[in-house]
């Protein structure tokens, strides 16, 4: 797998830029991060069990605390800080975001919410 050799989060654009030492490199918006979060809250303690995220086009992260060597944790400005980013998930973050992007989009179309756009 894939092992990270930079990490930068860019606050004005809430964006988490990493780079992989395969050559990948991935801009993750905090948005994307937080709908997709890997804690039970988001995830469930089952498959099916996904809970969809609302309201979060403004999420910011505060906060990047390091887990051993094999993860992060994300500090969220809306209390959210339970998902474990492991640097495995967050590779598949990247190389998933266009088709995760479009089905969380799908998933709040067919759930009657529109999304705001972030200032």
């Amino acid at each position: 797998m894939p092992m990270p050799t930079e990490l930068n989060l860019h606050r004005r654009s809430r964006v988490l830029e990493i780079t992989f030492d395969d050559g990948s490199h991935f801009d993750l918006p905090c948005e994307y991060l937080r709908v997709y979060s890997p804690s039970a809250e988001v995830q469930g303690h089952r498959p099916g069990q996904r809970v969809l995220q609302l309201d979060k086009e403004e999420v910011a992260i505060e906060k990047i605390r390091p887990i051993g060597n094999y993860a992060v944790c994300l500090h969220f400005d809306d209390s959210h800080d339970t998902g474990i980013y492991s640097w495995d998930y967050l590779y598949k973050l990247g190389t998933n975001q266009e088709d995760w992007w479009k089905e969380y989009l799908d998933e709040l179309k067919k759930a009657g919410h529109q999304r705001k756009k972030p200032s």
